[in-house]
């Protein structure tokens, strides 16, 4: 009798084994079916989910006709995110306090760096999945949700929408920011020595090389552009620091920690400086080595090193030297208006973040022509559309968010990753949930408190 039993029981347990491997064995093909829907691959190949292509095998097939260099990418990576937020953050600093400011500072940029190498990661793991060479930041989140949970399988066309929405929101935000800070900054030069014009016409001058600069439409042929501003930029920011550093008061004289009501400020103004996370994917999928941009010594770690560092360090310097006069925002402000050398740091942060347009440009851009272009049949029509085109989206824009910079990244790590990896790593899946908390809630917190200030100016200066 108890043969018999231990019979039965292996004989259920052999059921057990083969109905669970069916049930994997269904999913499995569940998932390759929605992938083959939306990925084709050609008919004479087919895609074996066990077997698939690996990861370098996938980054040397790239079809690039003008691939960057690791030295055009890190020119276009710093330039990417070193733009106007830099100025601001001797105010960041002043809305945190000093300690607050150091530590955070640093802190964000370690997270910001770390959901980039997620977001690059999964990038990867969904290009072997699907077979493709390269994925944009919609295409990502679209293909984590086609692959990932099967609750989440048919949402994922709504998905790519809401990504889309926020990655064009934000990149068009930093255009009207940039554009405007352009502006700002020579008519500031401009009244000083020659004549006070309104701030409108500035737009109006500058609408024509802004449209030009955007009709460039290789990375690869916008190096040049980048390189000059970013060369512009660092003689403005040594020439910056040149009169930060004179005559600093004690560190006792600036506030080490600031009020509840303004770290908001604070957090807004730090996720708004790293920037970058729009430029991450397109930079590394036009690269002509891109298994250089990932790793400890890739180009995203030592061109995030060098904007963190000088972040923290404008912020720091900038407070110390001006402690509550930094709240009029841009640090160029606080320099003297009477001399000819501060003059001409406005003049070339202005030179440089207009040549930084085209890059924050870029993205919105690449979201919005894939639309239009099938509507057009003649090549030479689709050329003056895709101009066209160009030139009406360099004239619009709207507000951005932080939500693109540190919730999405995270969360398409947790849908590419899950169960196999997120299960077995509980860490990885805590890790994320604090990272799109802290994110969430300064989303929340920085709207809230920015909608108050517009309310109600100065309430929480």
């Amino acid at each position: 009798m108890e043969k018999t039993r231990q019979f039965y029981g292996s004989l259920n347990n052999s059921f057990d084994s083969m109905a669970a491997k069916m049930a994997h064995s269904m999913k499995s093909e569940e998932k390759q079916r929605l992938l083959d829907s939306e990925h084709p691959v050609p008919t004479n190949s087919v895609v074996d989910m066990e077997n698939v292509a690996a990861d370098d095998d996938l980054l040397g097939n790239r079809n690039i006709e003008h691939p960057t260099s690791n030295f055009d990418t890190m020119v276009h990576l710093l330039k990417g995110n070193i733009g106007t937020g830099i100025l601001a953050m001797p105010d960041a600093f002043r809305n945190a306090g000093w300690v607050i400011g150091l530590f955070g500072t640093l802190t964000m940029g370690i997270i910001c760096t770390h959901c980039m190498h997620m977001l690059v990661e999964c990038s990867r793991e969904l290009c072997r999945r699907t077979q493709t060479p390269s994925l944009s930041f919609a295409e990502v989140v679209e293909a984590a949700c086609r692959t990932g949970p099967e609750f989440l399988q048919r949402k994922a066309k709504v998905a790519k929408f809401i990504l889309n929405i926020f990655l064009f929101i934000t990149q068009m935000g930093f255009c009207c920011v940039y554009y405007v800070f352009v502006a700002v900054n020579l008519q500031e030069v401009v009244k000083h020595y020659f004549v006070d014009l309104p701030v409108y016409w500035y737009f109006v001058f500058l609408m024509v090389p802004l449209v030009l600069l955007n009709w460039v439409k290789s990375l690869k042929y916008l190096t040049p552009a980048s390189l000059f501003a970013s060369i512009v930029m660092s003689t403005g920011l040594i020439i910056t620091f040149f009169y930060m550093l004179q005559g600093l008061s004690p560190v006792s004289t600036i506030n080490a920690f600031s009020s509840w009501g303004q770290l908001p400020l604070y957090f807004g103004t730090a996720v708004y400086a790293f920037e970058g996370i729009g430029v991450v994917l397109p930079l590394e999928s036009n690269m002509r080595n891109p298994q250089d941009f990932g790793g400890w010594n890739g180009v995203l770690n030592r061109g995030m090193i060098v904007v963190a560092v000088l972040y923290t360090a404008v912020g720091f310097f900038g407070y110390l030297k001006y402690g509550d006069k930094a709240v009029l925002g841009s640090v160029t402000l606080l320099l003297p208006a009477d001399e000819i050398l501060a003059q001409s740091v406005r003049l070339m942060m202005a030179v440089a973040i207009l040549l930084s347009y085209s890059l924050q440009f870029y993205v919105p851009f690449n979201i919005i022509w894939p639309s239009i272009e099938h509507h057009f049949q003649d090549e030479k029509t689709r050329q003056y559309a895709e101009y066209f085109t160009r030139a009406v989206i360099s004239l619009v824009g709207a507000f951005s968010s932080s939500a693109l910079a540190m919730i999405f990244p995270p969360l398409v790590e947790i849908v590419t990753f899950w169960p196999d990896k997120m299960a077995r790593n509980d860490w990885m899946l805590w890790k994320n949930i604090v990272i799109v908390t802290i994110g969430f809630l300064g989303f929340l917190t920085g709207s809230y408190v920015s909608i108050c200030n517009i309310l109600n100016p100065g309430a929480t200066t």
